[in-house]
């Protein structure tokens, strides 16, 4: 299967040479990280080496100055490569992560984080979701209550904190109010410290993905300081929906690029494997799913695209943001289960990887937002449907 070709030539120089990164770590490796937990620290820093970390952060704190559309482009050569998920979740969390800094951070904030995460040296997690809340933002209970006109402390939980067990810092939403007019009015936004003395951290065992932990988080009187506040008070959610769209769409060329590696792989096994006297990849019952599955990730790319430029060009996208996610969380997730299908029992050894890349694609039907709460979205803020709940 030919690799992809991108109409913007710039777009092209980018994915061959994360193509040629990425050529160094191969499936075994993302193997052994999945199998072990280990966070792929080799990987990330050569990375971070070839600036691709910072490639969509002003040039002022060393970044690359490309917008959202170049960093899509990333992520799904990278998870094209193998890497799937584990690779590519080990950099978004910074990626997208640290917009609202970006876009509302005080220039002390800025100045003293984000040349750091552009070089690699400070890894990011990403504290919103909590067990009593899910995906109603609103019930947020973690608190920050004001010591004096410099700080703060929190006292809460969090849920699915990823990569929480290798950052130093966490973008933490924090409720220090209520507002009667806007249940979201409230809720404000911290980059904070994950200081050991006051937080507790255990990862949560789960399917797949497991190179880069996922987290419950304890805050037990975490001590903040006032110009860590990222934005107003009472504004976070709102500065939040920043990174909200670009994780998106990143997850979106994610889930595309994954596909495409199990693609990649059921293609070649069904050109190699013979029965009966002929490549099985001479049956329609094998070539016809596969062949959809090559459309349905070239045209949900197509979404991705659209996304990302109106992001870049500071446009409403949430439309195309949620449609872009959705499309390719169901095109990826159905590649890497014909993948599978394809391999047949051998799909099911690890030997072969298709059963990692199937585990690592499902997870974006769930994460970081349900297909079902997508469809609400667009059913009810672009279709003008009823509110179902």
């Amino acid at each position: 299967m030919n690799e992809p070709v991108y109409g913007n030539e710039d777009h092209q120089l980018i994915a061959e040479a994360v193509r040629q990164r990425c050529s160094s770590f191969d499936d075994s490796y993302w193997s052994r990280c999945d199998e072990n937990h280990e966070f792929p620290w080799d990987f990330y820093a050569a990375m971070a080496e070839g600036g691709w970390i910072g490639l969509s952060f002003p040039e002022e704190y060393g970044g690359g100055n490309r917008g959202i559309a170049e960093s899509a482009v990333m992520m799904r050569e990278i998870a094209a490569s193998g890497a799937a998920m584990n690779g590519c979740t080990a950099m978004h969390l910074t990626v997208f992560g640290l917009q609202p800094v970006v876009k509302f951070g005080s220039k002390r904030l800025k100045d003293s984080y984000l040349p750091r995460a552009v070089q690699g040296d400070l890894h990011v997690a990403f504290g919103v979701t909590e067990p009593n809340a899910g995906t109603d933002t609103s019930r947020i209970a973690t608190k920050a209550t004001r010591v004096d006109a410099d700080s703060w402390i929190i006292n809460g939980q969090k849920i699915w904190t990823s990569k929480a067990l290798e950052s130093e810092v966490v973008l933490l939403l924090v409720r220090t109010g209520t507002d009667p007019k806007d249940r979201f009015g409230g809720l404000t936004l911290f980059l904070a410290d994950l200081d050991p003395k006051h937080v507790t951290i255990r990862p949560i065992k789960k399917v797949g993905r497991n190179a880069v932990a996922s987290c419950e988080t304890f805050y037990d009187n975490l001590p903040v300081a006032d110009w860590r506040m990222v934005g107003e008070e009472g504004r976070g959610f709102y500065h939040i929906l920043s990174g909200l769209n670009p994780e998106r769409i990143l997850l979106a060329a994610t889930a595309i690029g994954t596909g495409e590696a199990a693609l990649r792989a059921a293609v070649r096994y069904a050109k190699e494997r013979e029965v009966f006297g002929r490549a099985i990849g001479a049956n329609q019952a094998i070539s016809h799913p596969l062949a959809d599955s090559y459309a349905r990730l070239r045209a949900a790319w197509q979404m991705v695209e659209v996304a990302a430029a109106k992001f870049d060009r500071n446009e409403p996208c949430g439309e195309e943001a949620n449609t872009a996610k959705y499309l390719a969380a169901e095109a990826g997730f159905q590649a890497a289960d014909r993948a599978m299908q394809t391999f047949g029992g051998l799909g099911y050894a690890t030997e072969y990887n298709v059963e990692r890349y199937w585990r690592e694609s499902r997870v974006i039907r769930i994460a970081p937002v349900s297909q079902e709460m997508t469809l609400n979205y667009l059913a009810q803020n672009v279709m003008g449907l009823p509110k179902s709940y």
